[in-house]
């Protein structure tokens, strides 16, 4: 069974990484979305005049949220390609995806909470 798999090389495992980056921003508005919240707080975390560690510690945080959105999106375009009829297993891939979202959102807000605590902001 011939599995659809290329030949990989460092430059033709870039050139697949950017061609989904720009994929997934052309066709998903919640990634949109998410890079504009990184592009925003990442202005926000380092004017804040607190140590570098806890800016570097909020600007990393913000790529969890983004990952779990590239995450949700692989998952949909597989249930997709599986099926397009509604299915209770698809249902629940999709939700599951979109939990993960949820959850690393949550993750990443209790992350600048502690920070701004540990950095005596709040």
């Amino acid at each position: 069974m011939a599995l659809n798999k290329p030949k990989y090389t460092l430059f033709k495992n870039t050139q697949y990484a950017l061609n989904g980056f720009v994929e997934i921003t052309k066709n998903e508005s919640s990634f949109k979305l998410q890079l504009l919240g990184l592009i925003l707080f990442s202005i926000i975390a380092w004017m804040l005049e607190i140590k570098f560690v806890y800016s570097a510690i909020l600007q990393v945080s913000l790529f969890i949220p983004l990952m779990a959105e590239i995450a949700n999106s692989s998952i949909e375009r597989v249930v997709d390609l599986v099926t397009t009829e509604y299915h209770e297993l698809a249902k629940r891939a999709k939700d599951a995806g979109a939990t993960l979202v949820l959850v690393s959102l949550i993750v990443t807000l209790l992350i600048w909470i502690f920070t701004f605590i540990h950095a005596g902001l709040l």
